[in-house]
């Protein structure tokens, strides 16, 4: 069975404006163009327009028609996640510990919790070649009955351990990326020397109603930390990056 072909029409103008044939601020055909066209319904060419609206590809003008969008340069779409962030396999995650806590003031403004609500705490060390690269803390509200695996949690991402409870389709994710010097903390478990900078990769998970479900931290040695993103405007079929 072939594509929708709202799709069809989608990928069609995608492919116009992709290539330069319709260039920013250029008008792309009218509804009843489309129509005749693709001979379709006004309902499907207007579902086509919404998909390519939606994704930042044209803009509505009332009265007038739509227009191709000038593309924003400066935004990527960003690939990240604790185990995958780091240069070469990961060979060993050691378990440090799984504590609830009382949280401190730094917990309480990160999750939006009381003073009195515990927090599940959980630390978790990554090597490669016997080399610890990577240090990883997780603080998560605690609610009485919370199942707290510690084989579950061995090797998962951060949403995973989170998503007991929510759909990892209803989790948002907010990331903070810099460069600190470590403390005593890092220092030790990462094996450094004092004040040696590290990549700091601040996770915050938010609920559907952007409420804080968890706050995490993990620190890269330099040598192994990698990210990957990639432009918003895409032409997946010819691998364009």
């Amino acid at each position: 069975m072939g594509e929708p072909i709202y799709i069809t029409i989608v990928e069609d103008i995608k492919q116009q404006i992709n290539y330069g044939t319709l260039k920013p601020g250029d008008m792309i055909s009218s509804e009843n163009l489309l129509c005749d066209m693709y001979k379709v319904s006004r309902m499907t060419v207007r579902k086509s327009l919404t998909v390519l609206a939606t994704e930042g590809y044209i803009y509505s003008v009332p009265g007038k028609g739509n227009f191709v969008k000038e593309p924003n340069q400066d935004k990527y779409i960003l690939y990240f996640n604790e185990m995958d962030s780091i240069e070469g396999s990961i060979e060993e995650t050691q378990l440090l510990d799984v504590n609830i806590i009382k949280p401190n003031l730094e917990t309480i403004f990160n999750l939006q919790i009381p003073k009195s609500k515990r927090v599940v705490v959980v630390r978790r060390l990554m090597y490669i070649d016997e080399v610890p690269v990577a240090y990883d803390i997780k603080y998560i509200p605690y609610y009485r009955g919370m199942p707290i695996v510690e084989k579950e949690i061995h090797y998962a991402t951060f949403p995973e351990i989170v998503a007991k409870k929510k759909s990892l389709f209803a989790i948002k994710k907010e990331l903070t990326i810099k460069v600190q010097k470590s403390n005593e903390d890092i220092t030790n478990n990462l094996k450094l020397n004092n004040n040696d900078w590290v990549m700091t990769i601040e996770q915050k998970l938010l609920d559907e109603l952007n409420q804080p479900i968890g706050w995490g931290v993990t620190y890269f040695l330099g040598e192994y930390f990698q990210l990957q993103a990639v432009s918003s405007f895409i032409d997946k079929s010819n691998n364009i990056y």
